[in-house]
């Protein structure tokens, strides 16, 4: 059993940054992909990063790369979110959410893959 839980959302301008904090709760820590994702209203739920806790590899969407980067604190349970150059289109509620290792595979760019959720942080970008 996974306990994931996000901080860090709040409202900002157009061109500035907020980090997203995912405190991850459980054991077998680095045998999980940690994955955010974002949901507007009306919208379908969209991937925005993942990182693989064992050996860091991450992943992006194409419409963050180079404004965001995730990373790990695999001592601190801890994964974040550096959101840079925000625009308003980033506005959305953001969710952490864990995927559990699997002897097949799994894509990570999917949430139907992941296992638990946090309950979201939402970030407005205003113009």
């Amino acid at each position: 059993q996974v306990q994931l839980v996000e901080s860090g959302g709040g409202l900002v301008q157009a061109g500035g940054s907020l980090r997203l904090s995912c405190t991850v709760s459980g054991r077998t820590f680095s045998s999980y992909t940690i994955g955010w994702f974002r949901q507007a209203p009306g919208k379908v739920r969209e991937f925005v990063a993942a990182i693989r806790l064992s050996c860091g590899i991450t992943y992006y969407a194409d419409s963050v790369k180079g404004r965001f980067t995730i990373s790990r604190d695999n001592a601190a349970n801890m994964v974040y979110l550096q959101m840079n150059s925000l625009k308003p289109e980033d506005t959305a509620v953001y969710y952490c959410a864990a995927k559990i290792r699997s002897t097949t595979y799994s894509s990570v760019y999917y949430y139907t893959n992941y296992n638990y959720w946090g309950q979201g942080t939402q970030v407005t970008v205003s113009s």
